[in-house]
């Protein structure tokens, strides 16, 4: 007996884009689904994860895109960050716009 997961849309772009930049096809299936349920979660209130930063430490987050949450601190007039194969997210702790690369997520928890 064999899993099978199916992915689509936005899901499979993130899939390709993180199977590429590591070179490895599950994670880049397993790293996709991650995403999908952090933003389900910075949607519908504060979620907390862990990522990579680009200086190689970890980052432990607590963040938001729940528009009541971050609608003062929120313009819309930007490109979206998903262009640019990364999520973005409102810091609670820090009181700002971060993003990360979608290959550097490591938990959601």
């Amino acid at each position: 007996m064999s899993n099978v997961a199916v992915i689509n849309g936005m899901d499979a772009v993130r899939a390709s884009v993180i199977a590429h930049r590591t070179g490895n096809n599950e994670l880049g299936m397993v790293k996709a689904m991650m995403i999908e349920n952090l933003k389900t979660k910075l949607m519908n209130g504060i979620a907390h994860f862990l990522f990579v930063k680009k200086d190689g430490s970890i980052r432990e987050a607590w963040g938001t895109c729940n528009p009541a949450l971050a609608h003062a601190m929120t313009n819309g007039r930007g490109e979206s960050r998903e262009n640019y194969a990364t999520t973005a997210f409102y810091s609670i702790t820090d009181g700002g716009w971060r993003s990360f690369r979608w290959e550097t997520l490591i938990k959601v928890f």
